[in-house]
């Protein structure tokens, strides 16, 4: 990166240019989505094996929000196809795929913490996405079209 010399013979760091900062932003926006859209087709397995077979999933121990399993399941498939489809929205820029995307990860928290006596290392590897999916799509930085891949 050059520098610029001031009148005074010190030296200043020319401005960034605009959209300096973007690909990082681009990247961590677009791996936000391809972890929504694979959470979200993991959730629709969950859910299909919860629905299929209420022994699938093995409760430790007695827990407040204990549910049928079968309920359960149905949580987990309509959360993760929405997730999926949410998650592409993401990869293809859409307008609305962010704010929905920010909810969708803020639900998948909530509901892997009630989830934690059925999976709990499963539950606590999702909570983690969520947080991390809420902070790359609330960094502001929106990834140019240019930026992104054709998907």
């Amino acid at each position: 990166m050059s520098q610029a010399s001031t009148s005074s013979g010190t030296t200043q760091s020319p401005a960034p240019a605009p959209g300096a900062g973007s690909a990082w932003a681009a990247g961590s926006t677009m791996f936000a989505g391809v972890l929504l859209l694979v959470d979200g087709i993991l959730g629709i397995l969950n859910g299909i094996g919860g629905i299929a077979s209420g022994d699938v999933y093995a409760v430790i121990g007695r827990y407040v929000f204990e549910w049928n399993l079968t309920a359960w399941g149905w949580i987990h498939l309509i959360i993760g196809v929405i997730a999926a489809v949410t998650g592409v929205g993401i990869l293809k820029n859409a307008g609305w795929a962010r704010p929905v995307g920010v909810a969708m990860a803020g639900l998948i928290i909530i509901v892997n913490f009630l989830w934690l006596p059925y999976l709990p290392l499963w539950a606590l590897i999702n909570i983690a996405i969520g947080v991390f999916v809420i902070w790359a799509l609330c960094k502001g930085d929106r990834p140019s079209p240019s930026s992104r891949p054709e998907v």
